[in-house]
């Protein structure tokens, strides 16, 4: 979702643990996840799992419910996409068992002690192709590369040349467009916008913030999102799933990230070490 653009409130200090703590929720989340889910299931029941776990870690799900302009409320606990669906899938879109070859993108967001924490991962149902591999691989390894430039001083869009000539140029797959990270803290919403790829004439007036620089304090969720064949989407009218508009298969990864003057701190450190191929 693209916010507009207004003043930053620095989080530091005490505000800064507790974004940490949430964000710790989100990554024990799918280290559950990781070790419960196996071919066969639904994503209605993995989205029951990620309730209880939530509710287990004294937390809720801060997306069910949720609201955009014109859209129902969303009704799921978590976002489930699976292949060519990229975010926003829900628990009732797709009713098929999951098998093996399937990418499941899980997007958790948690109300903790009210902070938020959000963070997404895909996993593989099964050993994944090569394509799928090389796919998943883009997405963390662009994560990694984007991360490192988000530092006091430096431009946005930094981060958005970082990944996108990783994913587009290096590996040879699409960013989707019109998608992108975002602030947040208190709510799942807040600016700055943070675009995956860099502004363009062909997408005018896609990213104004892509010029401002990074302050200390400033509280964000990055996260590319990937698609085999194409940068653009698809959605049918007034529902929640997007997806790849030629069908092609999609991962997506995010972090949760503090920019410090020391550099950029991973709230969501420890997600990189959840074991995204599922062999059950």
């Amino acid at each position: 979702m693209i916010a507009a653009m207004a003043s930053i409130k620095p989080v530091t200090g005490k505000d800064a643990t507790s974004a940490y703590d949430a964000a710790q929720k989100v990554v024990e989340t799918h280290h559950r996840l990781a070790d419960w889910l196996a071919a066969g299931q639904t994503l209605a029941q993995i989205d029951m799992f990620v309730a209880e776990t939530l509710a287990s870690l004294g937390g809720k799900s801060c997306f069910l419910g949720y609201r955009v302009p014109r859209t129902p409320p969303f009704p799921s606990h978590a976002c489930l996409s699976v292949n060519e669906c990229v975010v926003h899938g829900t628990a009732g879109a797709y009713t098929k068992p999951l098998v093996e070859g399937d990418l499941l993108k899980i997007d958790i967001g948690i109300s903790y002690k009210g902070w938020i924490g959000d963070a997404a991962w895909t996993y593989s149902i099964g050993t994944p192709s090569d394509e799928n591999r090389r796919l998943m691989n883009s997405g963390k390894e662009s994560l990694r590369l984007g991360i490192e430039q988000m530092r006091v001083g430096e431009r946005y869009v930094g981060w958005a040349q970082a990944v996108q000539q990783h994913v587009e140029d290096d590996c040879g797959f699409h960013l989707v467009r019109g998608l992108g990270g975002h602030g947040y803290g208190k709510k799942l919403h807040a600016p700055p916008f943070v675009s995956n790829t860099v502004p363009s004439s062909t997408f005018p007036g896609e990213w104004p913030e892509a010029t401002h620089r990074w302050e200390a304090g400033t509280l964000v969720a990055v996260e590319p999102m990937i698609a085999v064949g194409t940068g653009r989407t698809r959605q049918e009218d007034r529902t929640w799933p997007i997806y790849s508009a030629d069908g092609t298969m999609t991962v997506h990864h995010e972090h949760d990230v503090l920019i410090t003057d020391d550099g950029p701190r991973i709230l969501t450190e420890g997600l990189e070490q959840v074991r995204d191929v599922i062999l059950r």
